[in-house]
């Protein structure tokens, strides 16, 4: 018979309302065999008794709905961000408050390339910055060419929907004042540059001009094993068992690379990729034929079979579609990154091959068009379960959840915006009444709407404890409490890191609680969430995780 191994701990937290705690948890073939007392799990007969998590507490692996596997390899290009960030190696890099904090990094960085020989056609790649923290100040190439005037420069935005370059990159790309691509931003007229392309490049279109070009720069990148393997040491330090990688082409490259990683005896996290449907290469019913042909190699620590579509860009960087009355500050409305006719036709191709779809939607005339769209796929091709998912959908109002809830849509909101850009979309982006339900779980809640929250990793940092301390407390940098009724308790806020999320990606049968034939993974944790002030649950401390029964503790290894 297969051994089985008990562990004690301090406390179980399972998860499970039939069952919500226990003492201990039998593990056999990777899976849970029972959970209770000792007494209780004794009755399955010889086992060992491991006490290593005897003063710990545990409780089911953390989830990660929405995230990308880039967090693991943004650190191979230059950090340019407003809040300090600690990369892979423990390493903190400090915040820029300026725009000239920002252009003397990059120069630093453009100095020591040169210095170590680095032919000028290299280009110095960096992420992280956004400029609405710079009181409304946009970058031009005139700021990213007193960097360097002759190497390219690709800046990506935290957000990852914009990026700046200089004007040695707009020269190898071939933007000039005569493109018309659409997100090419120009210089307004009446200037000496009116026409001239100022160095923003909004949204993919725009942006493919240069990826083109270098085809490494940000979410888009290609992945590589080590960023792979850097991203499950993270995940791990954060107690995170499961993860997507909410955007990936999915070329035989990029499976060759996740294969070979999660076959990898001490891989360390389980991914979900989900296949790019956005500007692709080839029709959605391409797409869905491909996604399906991959499930046929799905492993425990690798499952495809998601799709991820997109309708608009980012609020902050006022690429998003909003409803009336539009920006707060008055900025045009955003970007169809998918016109929605288009998206219609796509869904319902995928979604008839039976896939679950993610659709990134951040304003609320994204949202309502993704609704509207989804309601007459579904009238015509009605199919149960299917579990699809609204990606942060930070300005859904009650009537859209309510809308959802009828469909059987899921909710996946982007908590961590409330702290880092709370702030500004109460000041610039949605003023004060929309910023009070930005991300409103509370409203996903009451309609009924199965609820995950996430980080957006590498928008935000991977750190499900954070996200949950955003939906809990809806506090900003500067003190505000945006809308205090939208706040969720934190028994809530563990569900939606855990089976929250898992519902959303269909593995609720396998993991998000602890119970009887689901995976044994855990996350171990030195304190217990549920016994602790709710504005300290950010300081919750991860000692490691269990996934499918292998223990793996954070930072060693």
């Amino acid at each position: 018979m297969t051994a089985i191994t008990v562990y004690a701990a301090r406390k179980i937290i399972t998860m499970n309302p039939m069952q919500p705690e226990a003492t201990h948890v039998a593990v056999r073939e990777g899976r849970v065999l029972a959970v209770g007392t000792l007494e209780e799990i004794e009755a399955w007969g010889e086992h060992t008794l491991d006490e290593r998590f005897a003063d710990k507490v545990l409780m089911p692996g953390l989830v990660e709905g929405h995230c990308h596997l880039k967090e693991g390899s943004m650190w191979d290009w230059t950090y340019l961000g407003w809040f300090d960030r600690r990369d892979p190696e423990g390493k903190v890099w400090r915040g820029l408050r300026s725009m000239n904090a920002v252009v003397e990094r990059l120069a630093e960085v453009a100095r020591t390339m040169d210095e170590q020989g680095k032919p000028q056609s290299e280009p110095l790649v960096a992420w992280g910055f956004d400029p609405i923290y710079f009181g409304g100040e946009r970058m031009t190439v005139a700021h990213v060419d007193r960097a360097s005037a002759t190497r390219p420069i690709v800046i990506g935005h935290a957000n990852g929907h914009l990026m700046n370059v200089n004007t040695a990159m707009l020269r190898l790309a071939g933007i000039t004042r005569d493109n018309e691509v659409e997100g090419v931003v120009k210089f307004a007229e009446g200037g000496p540059d009116a026409g001239e392309p100022t160095g923003e490049l909004q949204e993919p279109a725009a942006m493919f001009l240069v990826l083109r070009k270098i085809g490494n720069a940000g979410l888009l990148a290609p992945m590589t094993a080590d960023g792979v393997r850097s991203f499950g040491r993270l995940a791990c330090m954060q107690g995170v068992t499961t993860a997507t990688d909410l955007v990936n082409k999915l070329t035989a490259e990029d499976c060759g690379v996740l294969e070979a990683v999660t076959g990898e005896e001490d891989c360390r996290v389980r991914i979900l990729p989900a296949f790019q449907a956005f500007h692709g290469t080839h029709g959605a019913p391409q797409g869905a034929e491909h996604v399906r042909g991959l499930m046929a190699r799905n492993t425990d620590r690798l499952r495809y079979g998601l799709v991820k579509m997109m309708l608009d860009g980012s609020i902050q960087g006022f690429s998003a579609r909003l409803r009336w009355p539009g920006h707060f500050n008055g900025a045009p409305n955003g970007i169809w990154v998918t016109a929605p006719a288009q998206y219609e036709a796509d869904f319902e191709a995928y979604h008839r091959a039976g896939l679950t779809i993610h659709t990134h939607t951040n304003g609320d005339e994204a949202s309502e068009a993704a609704i509207d769209a989804i309601e007459r796929v579904l009238t015509r091709a009605p199919r149960p379960d299917h579990r699809h998912t609204l990606q942060h959908g930070q300005m859904i109002d009650a009537p859209l959840f309510r809308r959802m809830a009828t469909l059987g849509l899921c909710a996946n909101l982007f908590a961590n915006h409330i702290w880092y850009w709370g702030d500004q979309h109460y000041e610039m982006t949605m003023g004060p009444d929309r910023a009070n339900r930005l991300d409103a779980c509370g409203s996903a809640l009451a309609a009924g709407v199965p609820l995950a929250i996430h980080s957006d990793a590498p928008v935000t940092p991977l750190g499900p404890f954070f996200t949950a301390w955003c939906a809990v407390n809806r506090l900003t940098p500067k003190g505000r409490l945006l809308g205090a009724d939208e706040r969720i308790g934190v028994p809530q806020a563990l569900r939606a890191i855990t089976l929250g999320a898992a519902w959303t990606l269909k593995l609720d049968h396998e993991i998000g609680s602890i119970e009887c034939g689901k995976r044994a993974d855990f996350c171990v944790l030195e304190d217990d969430p549920l016994a602790i002030e709710p504005m300290k649950l950010n300081d919750v401390r991860v000692w490691g995780t269990v996934l499918s029964g292998r223990v793996f503790e954070a930072g060693r290894g």
